[in-house]
């Protein structure tokens, strides 16, 4: 009824959202045409369905057009269609519709006039994920290579690393692709000395090296060529199976050539070489991109033997004032992650002094950027400290170069920077490196200023009285680490730890540092709960009753005023606040109500402590809590008396409290009902229009 010419026109709509979903409405149409046949299809086109046929043949003389547009609207369509199918029940018909239109598209790959490259790049990678063509023989692996080869490196690059990730692709084809990905690496490493003074990337080319030399000599297009490479290299590094081996030496050297050209410090002997490297001085986008690959290489076991000559690339940049604090960054992210990869190195082959060495070199600079005049900088400095006694503060050689360096001092200076960010991050540090000046079983003598009491004391003080949010939030998620690990002390001491720090969070301003206090408690209720419940397995005396744990459980969290938080937090202004609350009293009542076998309510209202929780029930459906509760009498419950507590748990109804909690605040706006309401209102209630909304 000319409704498909309308669709096959808008295709061309000067909106992408339109396009893009008249494309994909006929993608659905051809695919929902041909499933729907009752009868087997033919491999003839022409016996199919109607539709089919309409949208085939659109598609075969759109490619066959003088129209730029109208080629790339088809290669798009094509490029939905191959992405949607991958079931094998699409095998026959996807397969025709390729050997149909498989000339055309090669006859694409050789003519320099068409500009639909890097959409034909995407329509190969999704007709090679296709289950017709998984098998390693056929036409379509050939123009596969032989787009590998007249694509330009930026438009092969995607279509190279898709293919690597493919779990069936011929080995040829992969080996193929890797190479394309190397050459702009591997003509790095050639520029840079002429003779090679080491092997290459690449034996032989893909495509003619001309090109990437051309692309790397020009100013505009070699940063973008070589960021883009980059970043498939750092994919390819990412997966835990890739199907081809990558020359991890040679490219872990070109990556060095990349950041030597790129500060400055190093100076070819070639022409070509000290073009590229002109064009890469100061160049951040390289110099991140490059840092991100090194970092991946770490994980990797073939470069151990230049290691030394990395680490002299590295804290050249560390120590560099031209380094960008972006870049600087990344370097520390680098090096913290080399450092763990230098350490498992020392301890298997007893390289101690190259590794001493290396370290007191890193703190010595570490020393430096943490007293910069940059906030951005003290802050990467601090997240790398961080990250480095995070991995690092079992091994002997760490924790020695740590001590005898002005770290821990200066660390502890930034407690009070000025800046909020710097803060939160030297509050993080200064909570890690307690787990080596505070909480090591042998801790070392390093005056009293660090020892467990002081720093306490200094974060709690962070806490209550900090005027920016980022820090307190870090002390909150700071103590929580150290209660999940155990650096509290004994159960009196943590609940007296747990109780200080909940009745100063319970009123800050920041709902995030009150979260934090939730997540604290529900530690802090788990481990007590493991701590005090009898083994399951032991033999318990007859004199023992099973509530005599349970009182006990009740009586530390009263003393440590934790329902009173609990209950309050329901009520919080802050939805993820009374969500978590609500999930942790669900999971305590799980424990003293292990069976569901709640509270009689007439038990309840009989029993003294009735009344209160009668009232506390009605208050929290009403969804507000006073600041201040009465200890008792009246119509206040005791938030701190075991067997009003046990009775809250069983008596309240938690579970409808959390659906509540959980519902959206638009719910009521976004009901079925609403929607037709606002859709009458904005058509107007015609009659028919009020038949079609309802």
């Amino acid at each position: 009824t000319g409704g498909m010419d309308v669709i096959f026109a808008l295709q061309g709509d000067p909106s992408l959202f339109v396009a893009s979903a008249a494309s994909q409405l006929l993608v659905h149409m051809l695919t929902f045409s041909l499933e729907s046949e009752t009868k087997a299809l033919s491999t003839k086109d022409s016996d199919w369905p109607a539709c089919a046929q309409m949208i085939v043949k659109h598609i075969e003389e759109s490619l066959q057009s003088s129209s730029a547009s109208h080629i790339e609207q088809s290669l798009k369509l094509l490029s939905s269609l191959f992405s949607s199918c991958f079931g094998n029940c699409y095998a026959a018909w996807t397969e025709v519709l390729w050997l149909n239109i498989e000339k055309q598209i090669e006859s694409f790959l050789l003519e320099e006039t068409v500009q639909a490259q890097p959409v034909l790049a995407n329509l190969l990678l999704n007709v090679a994920r296709s289950p017709v063509f998984c098998g390693t023989e056929g036409s379509f692996w050939a123009l596969v290579t032989s787009a590998l080869e007249h694509l330009t490196p930026a438009q092969a690059g995607p279509l190279a690393v898709g293919l690597l990730k493919l779990c069936k692709c011929p080995q040829d084809v992969r080996i193929q692709a890797l190479t394309v990905l190397l050459q702009p690496m591997d003509c790095i490493l050639r520029a840079a000395s002429q003779p090679l003074e080491y092997a290459g990337l690449l034996d032989e080319s893909v495509s003619d090296p001309v090109t990437v030399e051309s692309l790397l000599s020009s100013k505009t297009s070699c940063a973008g060529l070589l960021c883009q490479t980059l970043a498939h290299l750092e994919k390819l590094l990412s997966l835990k199976h890739l199907r081809v081996d990558l020359p991890c030496v040679s490219l872990l050297r070109s990556l060095m050539t990349i950041l030597q050209f790129c500060n400055g410090f190093l100076s070819p002997t070639s022409p070509l070489g000290s073009t590229i490297s002109r064009n890469l001085i100061n160049c951040f986008r390289v110099q991140k991109s490059a840092l991100d690959v090194l970092a991946a290489l770490s994980e990797k076991k073939d470069c151990d033997t230049l290691i030394g000559n990395l680490f002299d690339v590295l804290l050249a940049y560390l120590h560099s004032p031209n380094t960008s604090p972006t870049v600087l960054k990344k370097t520390f992210q680098a090096t913290s992650k080399w450092l763990v990869h230098l350490q498992e190195l020392s301890c298997s082959n007893s390289q101690w002094q190259q590794t001493e060495k290396i370290l007191e070199d890193v703190f010595l600079v570490l020393q430096k950027r943490l007293c910069s005049p940059c906030w951005e900088v003290r802050d990467s400095s601090l997240e790398f400290l961080t990250a480095m006694v995070k991995s690092l503060r079992d091994q002997k050689e760490f924790r020695q170069s740590l001590l005898s360096s002005e770290v821990l001092r200066l660390t502890e200076n930034l407690l009070e920077d000025p800046e909020s960010y710097v803060r939160a991050s030297a509050v993080t540090a200064v909570g890690h490196l307690a787990f080596i000046t505070c909480f090591a079983p042998e801790s070392p003598v390093i005056g009293n200023q660090y020892n467990k009491e002081n720093i306490v004391a200094k974060l709690q003080e962070i806490l209550s009285a900090d005027s920016e949010g980022f820090p307190r939030r870090a002390v909150i998620s700071m103590f929580t680490t150290w209660l999940r690990e155990g650096c509290t002390g004994q159960l009196e001491d943590t609940e007296q730890f747990v109780s200080r720090v909940i009745q100063t969070v319970e009123h800050d301003l920041d709902w995030e540092v009150r979260l934090g206090g939730l997540e604290l408690v529900e530690v802090f209720c788990s481990q007590t709960i493991c701590q005090l419940s009898p083994c399951p397995y032991a033999p318990v005396s007859s004199a023992v009753t099973s509530s005599t744990p349970q009182n006990e459980l009740l009586q530390v969290f009263c003393r440590a005023k934790l329902f009173g938080f609990l209950f309050r937090s329901l009520c919080d202004c802050d939805k993820p606040v009374g969500q978590r609350a609500c999930d942790v009293l669900i999971g305590l009542r799980g424990h003293f109500y292990p069976m569901s076998t709640l509270e009689n309510p007439q038990e309840i209202k009989d029993s003294p402590a009735g009344r209160g929780i009668a009232w506390l029930q009605r208050t929290l459906r009403q969804g507000s809590l006073a600041q201040n509760f009465p200890t008792g009498g009246g119509d206040g419950v005791d938030f701190q008396d075991p067997e009003s507590m046990m009775l809250a748990l069983g008596a309240i109804d938690l579970l409808e409290l959390h659906d509540e909690l959980n519902k959206s605040s638009d719910h009521v706006e976004e009901s079925p009902q609403s929607l037709l309401q606002d859709i009458l209102a904005t058509v107007g209630t015609i009659e028919d229009n009020e038949v079609d909304c309802y």
